[in-house]
């Protein structure tokens, strides 16, 4: 059994930053590709930013230029820097990871911003 474990959320201003990590653990051979995705209310769940297991990196245009995820794989934990955060942000944000071929999602994070 593999389990992702979220850490970070919160309450921030518009302009304020936030860091998200996930540690997955259990089972684990190998971990493949590591990212983030986001979910508000009413929303479909969108990709925010993925990095594979060489540190390739892919994030989605709104939020270029303002997020940075990075991984550690000896700890097994991919991050989100997340600066210049906008009330849009709001969501709640899960971790995504393909371990030994499979993928497995976090529980999820919340993350809002007031303007």
């Amino acid at each position: 059994q593999v389990q992702l474990v979220e850490s970070g959320g919160g309450l921030v201003q518009a302009g304020g930053s936030l860091r998200l990590s996930c540690t997955a653990s259990g089972r684990i051979v190998s971990i493949g590709a590591m990212g983030w995705f986001r979910q508000a209310p009413g929303n479909q769940r969108e990709l925010v930013a993925t990095i594979t297991s060489v540190g390739s990196t892919n994030y989605v245009d709104s939020v270029k230029g303002r997020f940075t995820i990075s991984r550690d794989n000896a700890k097994n934990t991919v991050y989100l820097q997340m600066n210049s955060l906008k009330p849009e942000d709001t969501a709640v944000y899960y971790c995504w990871a393909v371990v030994t071929t499979f993928p497995y999602w976090g529980q999820g994070t919340q993350v809002t911003v007031s303007s």
